[in-house]
């Protein structure tokens, strides 16, 4: 079976996919933020295997990872965290724009180099869920939009860097999707959140199965998914 690691299995997409995966026998190694984190994982998702790491540290994932068992063998590496704060480019502090290129840029680039050899053992793939933010930018978005793009040029570096290994390399950009994040969003926006106006999370999920679970002979590189309502 292939064995998957998941960043954002928490909630939203990231559970979405992580669901589908164990269900259908799939290996899990699920990132959790710390020790209470790992647990709740183990409870909620029988078999798999959790890794701590916080992606808001990531100049200390490095160490993090060298004091566990890694897993030998990466078939998928499936980046879905991410956190958002909106503001003004006048109005956010160097702390706001710090917490959202650690964990949506920086993070995902030190898990890939750490990974990368069994990446390219397995002939592996690299998945990336994007935003819509990542291709358009809009008032109050700046940061997030920001380390959304940095995101894209990462993905898009590592796919041709990585071509000739063998490792494949996919972004999906998904619209607004119901999920907590989403509902933070709202209230940030001071908005009415209604979780059915979005895309539903299993959406996505269908989306990266389908990107990941494609014949060798194909590579999905980019893929937007859109509110359909």
């Amino acid at each position: 079976m292939p064995t998957h690691l998941i960043t954002g299995a928490g909630s939203g997409i990231g559970a979405a996919v992580a669901r589908r995966l164990l269900e259908r026998g799939d290996d899990l190694v699920l990132l959790a933020r710390d020790a209470g984190r790992a647990k709740e994982f183990a409870d909620r998702y029988p078999g798999a295997r959790t890794l701590v790491g916080d992606l808001g540290n990531p100049d200390r994932l490095s160490w993090a990872f060298g004091q566990q068992p890694m897993p030998e063998r990466i078939d998928t590496l499936l980046h879905i965290a991410g956190v958002v704060e909106l503001g003004t480019v006048g109005e956010l502090t160097p702390k706001a724009w710090h917490f959202q290129l650690n964990a949506n840029l920086v993070a995902p680039a030190e898990i890939t180099r750490l990974l990368i050899p069994q990446l390219r053992a397995a002939q592996g793939h690299v998945l990336f869920v994007n935003s819509g933010a990542g291709l358009n930018a809009h008032a109050g978005w700046s940061a997030y939009a920001a380390s959304k793009h940095g995101l894209k040029a990462l993905a898009d570096s590592l796919r041709h860097e990585e071509h000739g290994n063998g490792v494949r390399v996919t972004t999906v950009y998904p619209g607004r999707t119901a999920s907590p994040m989403q509902a933070k969003v709202h209230q940030q926006e001071g908005k009415e959140y209604d979780a059915t106006r979005w895309i539903d999370p299993e959406s996505v999920a269908t989306t990266i199965l389908m990107a990941i679970d494609l014949p060798r002979d194909a590579e999905v590189n980019d893929l937007t998914v859109r509110p359909g309502r």
